[in-house]
């Protein structure tokens, strides 16, 4: 009789790491799923984690698990449907594991997702994000590094899972300097980057070099940063900031910002969508259409250039009785 214990390992390791060769990230976060539903039913039942059955994971339970990620733990709408995509997949492989548990999996798969509202789209304006970088201190080697990572992010539009997994030998420095990287479905991808960044790294890495590790952008330790030390570095330098004449004081600001703040100078420079998708690394041309919808100027210039001329009226005519009655019909 199959055990959770040996089901999960299974799960893990032979589905879900060799048949379906699932990337490093959607492996940590099916995992971190599995952890925290697994010290939710402990909690709940009473039970120590090792003495779960696979009969504790119910519709009911799994719903409750959802409840307490919005309750308890604050998380939103969009972690909430991670986290039940990760229970959902491993359900399939259980319904075709085990049939006997066909009937739960089948029940617990078709449990909806929640809709949530898309937030507006936040980017920086050219002057925005020159304050921003600006107001990063550089006199210590956390300002210099901190300032190198984000004007990178703020010029390529590097997504952050790709911006912390960059190495030294991720920046080349040649004629036409440019970073390589590994995007969404590991796919890999080349940025170009401008005189002014490439300037600014050679300066950067000539330093860097002094530090332990291969991390571009190391912490301490030498390690790569973690995606909420970023996050944390970002905030930080934001705080930093004189809010007087800028914009920033009402943005919620990440690194997903900088990336749709890169996405939105090509598009002010009138480069076509199809190049900023292949740019960002977009898989299909219709997800870089939201930067058509963020900036009203863009809008704007769009209505001039469709203004139609100016007519003269004509009389009015009314309509023929007959196409009337036609009309009618």
């Amino acid at each position: 009789m199959i055990t959770l214990g040996s089901f999960l390992r299974e799960y893990f390791t032979t589905f879900l790491s060799a048949q379906k060769a699932a990337s490093p990230a959607t492996i940590v976060a099916y995992r971190d799923t599995w952890r925290l539903f697994l010290q939710f039913l402990a909690a709940t039942t009473n039970t120590q984690v090792a003495n779960l059955r696979l009969e504790a994971i119910t519709p009911e339970s799994v719903n409750g698990f959802l409840e307490h990620l919005q309750a308890d733990r604050g998380n939103g709408a969009a972690t909430r449907n991670l986290r039940l995509t990760a229970i959902k997949s491993a359900m399939s492989y259980l319904a075709i594991k085990a049939p006997e548990h066909l009937d739960r999996a089948s029940r617990i798969t078709a449990i909806p997702v929640k809709k949530q509202t898309k937030p507006d789209m936040t980017f920086l304006t050219s002057k925005e994000t020159q304050v921003f970088l600006t107001a990063i201190d550089t006199t210590t080697w956390t300002g210099r590094r901190d300032h190198t990572m984000f004007t990178l992010a703020a010029q390529t539009g590097l997504r952050l899972s790709e911006l912390t997994s960059l190495t030294i030998e991720s920046i080349h420095l040649g004629a036409a300097p440019y970073v390589g990287c590994t995007g969404k479905g590991r796919k890999q991808r080349t940025t170009p980057l401008t005189k002014h960044v490439a300037t600014i790294m050679k300066t950067y890495l000539n330093e860097r070099r002094h530090q332990p590790g291969t991390a571009l952008f190391p912490n301490p330790h030498g390690d790569a940063l973690s995606s909420a030390a970023v996050q944390q570095r970002l905030k930080h330098h934001i705080a930093m900031v004189p809010v007087l004449n800028t914009g920033l004081a009402s943005k919620n600001v990440t690194v997903h910002t900088l990336r749709h703040t890169a996405a939105m100078r090509f598009l002010e420079a009138g480069i076509d969508c199809a190049v900023i998708a292949l740019w960002l690394g977009h898989e299909q041309i219709s997800t870089t259409s939201i930067y058509l919808h963020a900036d009203l100027n863009i809008k704007r210039a769009a209505l001039e250039k469709t203004c139609q001329p100016e007519t003269s009226p004509n009389n009015y005519q009314p309509t023929d009785d007959l196409l009337a009655w036609l009309q009618s019909l």
